[in-house]
């Protein structure tokens, strides 16, 4: 795909998706926003408009995160640039987006629903979307209060709340966590049944299935982080398997 292709597909889910987080996208553009939304068709709202809103909004909501915690720190910027490679001729724009978004008047709830009324209520990819802040949270070597809170009010707007919410932080803060908790990994007690165990397993990993969450609308740039998931995932079961001897 051409640059510009690209530049009209992201001017296009711009202006499909509207309000702040639209902006962003078609700031994202640049100058040229108005001269290829007229030369190009609209695309329809598919994978393609899913895929550009969940990196736009990995960008919004980490500024927001950013701004709540007080300080954007070296290590979050090198955890973003980790999770998306951002070419050198976008990374101006980048950082644009970066600071419209922080200084935007608009509160996170606003770009959290947007993007969460692009999927169902618990996707696969909007908790994909909660790691890669949990990545950038936890990229100093510790997620701050602020941080734990901000994540917690993302994650009720994307449908994880209690023990949802508990598992998606275990399974995005690294493998040592999921050794730590590997019950908490697959959000079941550890009282729970082998069977119940085993079940949760493979409801995860079929969930977390790169190829899957690309189909749904994760971005190709972030599938590093859901092979990570996946490890935290078989990580955690291959622990529960020595510890109860579940062949």
């Amino acid at each position: 795909m051409d640059v510009m292709t690209v530049s009209a597909l992201l001017a296009g889910v711009g202006w499909l998706l509207g309000g702040p987080l639209g902006d962003l996208i078609r700031d994202y553009v640049g100058d040229a926003y108005q001269t290829l939304t007229a030369e190009k068709p609209l695309p329809p709202p598919d994978q393609a408009v899913k895929s550009i809103a969940f990196t736009i909004g990995v960008i919004a909501l980490s500024a927001k995160m950013a701004k709540a915690d007080g300080a954007v720190t070296d290590p979050e910027i090198s955890a973003f640039r980790k999770i998306f490679t951002v070419s050198p001729e976008e990374a101006e724009n980048a950082r644009r987006v970066f600071d419209l978004a922080r200084r935007d008047t608009a509160g996170f709830e606003t770009y959290a629903r947007q993007i969460a009324a692009l999927f169902v209520p618990g996707s696969p990819v909007l908790e994909e979307l909660l790691g890669s802040l949990a990545a950038i949270a936890r990229a100093d070597h510790e997620i701050h209060p602020a941080e734990i809170a901000y994540l917690q009010q993302v994650a009720a707007i994307f449908g994880f709340e209690g023990t949802a919410f508990r598992g998606v932080l275990q399974r995005h803060l690294g493998l040592a966590a999921s050794l730590e908790d590997p019950y908490g990994v697959l959000e079941l007690p550890a009282s729970a049944s082998d069977a119940d165990l085993k079940a949760a397993y493979l409801r995860l990993v079929k969930e977390h299935h790169p190829d899957r969450l690309i189909a749904e609308g994760l971005p190709t740039e972030a599938i590093g982080l859901a092979t990570e998931t996946l490890a935290s995932i078989n990580t955690a079961w291959d622990k529960i398997k020595r510890e109860r001897g579940i062949s």
